[in-house]
């Protein structure tokens, strides 16, 4: 993206991999986040830090209602912290503005969720090509790059069918094609694997993981589903908002 607000302190936390400001694209200080007041207060998040090296997919875990999906929404801008910093690829997104929050939406960042999200009257081809299509991509250069995605996820075969057409997993591929489309550099995937049996989701954690190899991404994938935990190269452990150790 062409305005960058770059960090340039040289730092690393010291946290998860110490990974250096080159190869360092998430970082992740002392943020918190509370719901409510007074006696109907939840306390979300609190007080995480931790950093995530480019090429590395990091799983978050914890039970319901330990804080997973609130942290991911912080570090991709869906939401805000009350206190802390965070830093996605250079960006300050803790400081950022609206405007700014939505070009690292649709350029650093890519979301796959519980809930694949796909538009129902669109084919499988169109759905990846959605961030495309918003970036204002010439159709040519958005049409190749959808092929290539398609293929990567194994779907090239099934481009011109609807969501209603293709199993969960299918249509989860189709999830994580769009969310790569524009080469973020970071993904963010929240319980992916919710919806799908057990074979298919360690299906969905392979590929996801040889794209984050493969590209030199980053991935945060929050799950609870302890086979699937074992795909990742590091695992943070909320417990009641707090990062723990194993």
């Amino acid at each position: 993206m062409s305005e960058r607000d770059v960090v340039t302190d040289g730092r690393s936390d010291g946290t998860g991999t110490g990974a250096t400001v080159t190869d360092e694209v998430v970082r992740v200080e002392g943020i918190s986040r509370t719901f409510g007041r007074g006696e109907h207060a939840v306390h979300a998040v609190r007080d995480v830090s931790f950093s995530a090296g480019r090429g590395e997919l990091v799983a978050v875990r914890g039970r319901s209602g330990a804080g997973k999906t609130t942290l991911l929404n912080m570090v991709g801008g869906l939401d805000r912290p009350d206190e802390g910093r965070i830093v996605v690829a250079g960006h300050d997104v803790t400081g950022a503005g609206e405007r700014k929050l939505l070009e690292l939406r649709r350029g650093t960042v890519g979301f796959v969720f519980q809930t694949f999200g796909l538009v129902p009257i669109l084919s499988a081809a169109e759905n990846v090509g959605v961030p495309l299509r918003l970036a204002r991509v010439p159709a040519a250069e958005r049409e190749e790059r959808v092929a290539v995605l398609l293929e990567l996820v194994g779907l090239g075969a099934h481009a011109a069918q609807r969501p209603y057409e293709l199993s969960g997993g299918q249509q989860q591929r189709v999830a994580v094609a769009r969310a790569l489309v524009n080469e973020p550099d970071l993904l963010i995937a929240d319980e992916p694997t919710g919806q799908l049996d057990s074979e298919t989701g360690r299906s969905i954690m392979d590929l996801l993981r040889a794209v984050v190899h493969a590209r030199g991404m980053t991935a945060l994938v929050a799950t609870h589903d302890p086979t699937l935990i074992d795909l990742a190269d590091r695992v943070l452990t909320l417990r009641d908002g707090r990062l723990v150790d194993g």
